[in-house]
């Protein structure tokens, strides 16, 4: 079953070109079938990157999905063109003033990571949002800083400063097998680390929460949070095979001490063409996680949350 994306959005030529199943409105709403509604909180500054990267993951399941573009509301970005963000992104206030529900909900990272939470700008709003999927969202899906907040506001687990950033292709331990979000993961797997922060596991445990994926090098990368029904991964397996490069590539251009990422050039070689082993694994994640949300969601919108 399709993705239900805007035709006009560049994310439907994208995953069109690539072979994924994706839908226009119209076409979808002669479907005799409630897709699931998941939304993206998006807070990275390429926005259209960060849509394809999402928008491929979750529509490679067999299921609809209808994506909703969401957006902090006084946040203005520099790197979209305020027209693409008008014609396809609603201000949270507006989603909110609305009481409309969601099956799934996605928030971003965001490259703030040496700020203290309550010095970003929109952190009051972002700290209204997290409370308001309590009510209104059946399962949330927080990425990188934006699990790191998330996991922050509800357990007040905090994040501390790396000496050198956790940059390369890192390995991580499975360590629930058995969990439904890891169904068909490898006993260990290699996952995309691009942070200047960590979490620690003794803290992350006092809070009570279970690590599905760990690191022996850069630590907790994935975490269930039951009783917030929410997921927090704290690095990047819907990076495009690329996406480490250009920040190799920025960083240097800008004169920013920075290291080779490990384990992604053939060779650690930054001439070579970088190699993607996390696909599946990405693939696995996000299509076990809109499974579960499948399998538990009310079919009836107005009784998520209750």
């Amino acid at each position: 079953m399709p993705i239900k994306l805007p035709s006009e959005l560049p994310a439907y030529a994208v995953l069109d070109r690539e072979g994924v199943m994706v839908m226009a409105e119209d076409a979808a709403s002669k479907q005799d079938i409630r897709p699931l509604r998941i939304g993206l909180l998006n807070l990275m500054p390429k926005k259209i990157q960060t849509e394809n990267q999402f928008a491929r993951l979750i529509g490679a399941t067999p299921l609809q999905i209808e994506l909703s573009l969401i957006r902090m509301t006084e946040h203005q970005t520099r790197n979209t063109a305020a027209e693409h963000m008008e014609t396809f992104y609603r201000p949270f206030s507006d989603v909110a003033a609305t009481g409309e529900k969601f099956d799934g909900l996605i928030i971003t990272g965001a490259p703030i990571e040496h700020l203290p939470y309550e010095d970003v700008t929109y952190w009051d709003e972002l700290c209204q949002v997290f409370d308001w999927t309590q009510s209104h969202v059946h399962s949330t899906f927080g990425v990188c800083w934006g699990g790191m907040a998330m996991i922050h506001h509800f357990h007040g687990v905090p994040k501390h400063i790396l000496e050198a950033k956790a940059f390369g292709c890192i390995r991580h331990n499975n360590l629930a097998p058995a969990s439904p979000y890891l169904r068909g993961f490898s006993d260990d797997m290699v996952m995309p680390v691009s942070r200047w922060t960590e979490l620690r596991r003794e803290e992350i445990a006092a809070a009570g929460l279970p690590i599905l994926i760990d690191s022996d090098l850069t630590g907790p990368a994935l975490v269930e949070d039951p009783g917030h029904r929410a997921l927090y991964i704290f690095n990047h397996l819907e990076y495009d095979s690329d996406t480490l490069k250009q920040e190799y590539d920025r960083d240097v251009a800008a004169g920013n001490p920075i290291n080779v990422p490990a384990n992604y050039y053939p060779g650690d070689d930054p001439s070579q063409k970088p190699q993607n082993r996390w696909r599946s694994h990405a693939h696995l994640l996000y299509g076990n996680w809109i499974n579960e949300i499948y399998q538990s969601t009310s079919y009836e919108l107005q009784n998520i949350g209750r």
